[in-house]
């Protein structure tokens, strides 16, 4: 699936409209009351010169939190929009979008109950959601894009230290029998850096039997690659990495006999000697 120009222009025209709107209805409220806000059920009709604290208080907690959705949706927007090369002068989340045209004669409006008015904000906050859910999925769509360019597989995961056990038999450290290490050891100093091979979507970040302190990250086409033994962890579950990135700080938990890092290519959730891919030439 490719993203265009078009694509990015509807989706935001859709959300300036509307942050436009709300950001329009906040600076309207002059008041901001400080007490604990509760429901109100009133049916007296609006008048800002008559409202109580309580119901100032409630409105204004609304205006709150749309105010916060918009803040998001700002920042959002102005990620996507740098994303997609769109041009500054085209989206400008910072101020109101231009509008305008020839007034018409309508009806005598009525004031709005308090109540009436609430519902009408509940119902802007759904569809700002819905406009938040729409920009995320985008934003996704785009992190993926940037992912498959960028993860191919290639190189270390450290920045200093050296190779210390290859995928394979070997002796095992702890028992002294023949064993499968079923990735390659890099070992160096505690507190070393720990870079990723590739970028990708952080799948484990917690401790596992064995590998101790273990971040799991999944690269696309059946490829992951695991990182054991760190002392420390300096990424989450869900968080999008780059190739190069520092993921973590190497140590000795689990099971251990001093400070490395234990590297593991699984494809198809299968180990395979990562030793290629440590020595191929990054595209």
């Amino acid at each position: 699936m490719t993203l265009n120009k078009l694509h990015w222009l509807s989706a935001m025209a859709v959300f300036a409209l509307i942050s436009g709107f709300v950001i329009h209805l906040l600076f309207s409220a002059d008041e901001v009351p400080q007490t604990v806000p509760f429901a109100l059920n009133s049916p007296a009709k609006i008048n800002p010169n008559q409202l109580s604290e309580p119901q100032l208080t409630a409105l204004t907690m609304k205006l709150a939190e749309l105010q916060s959705q918009v803040l998001r949706l700002n920042a959002l927007g102005d990620r996507l929009a740098s994303e997609a090369s769109i041009p500054e002068n085209e989206f400008n989340f910072q101020q109101l979008p231009p509008s305008g045209g020839p007034m018409l004669q309508t009806q005598t409006s009525h004031k709005k109950t308090l109540a009436e008015m609430l519902i009408e904000i509940s119902v802007l906050e759904e569809s700002l959601q819905h406009e938040e859910n729409q920009l995320t999925t985008l934003e996704s769509v785009t992190l993926g894009h940037h992912i498959e360019n960028t993860s191919y597989l290639s190189g270390r995961p450290i920045k200093g230290g050296w190779l210390s056990s290859y995928y394979g038999v070997r002796k095992d450290p702890f028992s002294g029998k023949a064993a499968v290490h079923k990735g390659l050891d890099f070992a160096g100093k505690e507190g070393a850096a720990i870079i990723t091979t590739g970028s990708g979507v952080v799948t484990w970040a917690s401790d596992r039997y064995g590998y101790g302190k273990l971040i799991e990250i999944n690269h696309g086409k059946g490829l992951k690659t695991r990182y054991g033994h760190n002392k420390e962890l300096l990424v989450k579950v869900g968080e999008v990495v780059s190739k190069g990135q520092i993921i973590a700080r190497m140590g000795s938990t689990g099971r251990s006999t001093g400070p490395h890092i234990h590297y593991e290519i699984l494809r198809n959730n299968a180990q395979i000697d990562p030793i290629k891919f440590v020595y191929r030439k990054a595209k």
